[in-house]
């Protein structure tokens, strides 16, 4: 049990270290979401046993995703941004396979209410508006260097949306910081820890503080939300989800150094095809285990 649940932190970190699908979809579609949020509900607010049980899993899945962003943040940074167009294209595979099967999983919730997928067009607004009203991109990066207080609590407030976006099974809060223009800044940051430099050690610290609020805020409305009003709620992530193609298609131009937005021209269909088969994959591992 502790190899799979291994294997489950180390998939989310690989989503949600890159833009794309987040941490909390590939827990969607590996059977076990509903598991992860009651246990970081759990953690929160549960008795003493409840509180074990969720200690106990969330350290069997937290090894897995430490374990996971480390190799992906200390590989990613150069990879990004040379090779951004490729990148891009397996992210889009991620979303456009994920999506119906995100509807197939959760195919009778769906159907018993068809009204509910008006709340997909929410969703896709949402994150197209963060995406086309992003102040900080068209090639005005974001420069960590020298933290002023507002810059500070910019870093924070990016850290309560990111973990915000990385436990619902939508957006990936990476997508998110990308969007934000912080998604480079970030990652070079942690990388710099890893590698010891703690130049950086403010910007991690308030991003951290940020993560921390955020998880702790938004776990408890998700849990209800998926309780009371699960199809409204599926739909308004499927949303999220579509929307974020727009999101990752736009991401070259937050980059330090700016480059076009991706067209069908630089679309790399190979990418697309491997992202495509990651997640059919996941699907297949989950199938097997049941």
């Amino acid at each position: 049990m502790y190899v799979l649940q291994f294997i489950r932190g180390f998939c989310m970190a690989l989503a949600d270290s890159v833009p794309g699908v987040s941490g909390g979809t590939i827990a969607f579609l590996l059977g076990f979401y509903d598991q992860f949020i009651g246990s970081i509900d759990d953690l929160i607010t549960g008795n003493l046993d409840r509180k074990k049980q969720a200690l106990l899993f969330l350290l069997k899945l937290g090894t897995g995703w430490v374990t996971g962003f480390i190799l992906a943040v200390l590989v990613l940074t150069s990879v990004f941004e040379s090779h951004i167009y490729a990148v891009s294209s397996l992210f889009i595979g991620f979303i456009i396979f994920a999506i119906p099967v995100v509807m197939m999983e959760e195919k009778q919730a769906l159907l018993e209410k068809k009204w509910a997928a008006a709340f997909i067009v929410p969703g896709v607004a949402i994150v197209s508006a963060i995406t086309y009203f992003n102040p900080v991109g068209g090639g005005e990066g974001v420069n960590l260097e020298h933290l002023t207080f507002r810059l500070g609590f910019f870093v924070f407030a990016a850290g309560v949306i990111t973990i915000s976006a990385m436990v619902l099974p939508g957006i990936s809060g990476s997508t998110l910081l990308l969007i934000m223009g912080l998604y480079l800044p970030i990652i070079t940051a942690i990388k710099d820890i890893l590698h010891l430099d703690f130049g950086a050690f403010g910007t991690v610290f308030l991003f951290g503080c940020g993560v921390l609020v955020g998880a702790f805020s938004i776990v408890k409305v998700i849990r209800k939300a998926l309780e009371l009003f699960r199809a409204q709620t599926i739909y308004l992530i499927i949303g999220l989800m579509a929307g974020s193609i727009y999101a990752v298609v736009m991401g070259p131009t937050t980059l330090e150094t700016p480059q076009p937005a991706m067209t069908f021209r630089e679309f790399n269909i190979l990418f697309f095809i491997i992202g495509g088969v990651v997640i059919l994959g996941m699907q297949k591992m989950k199938s097997i285990r049941e």
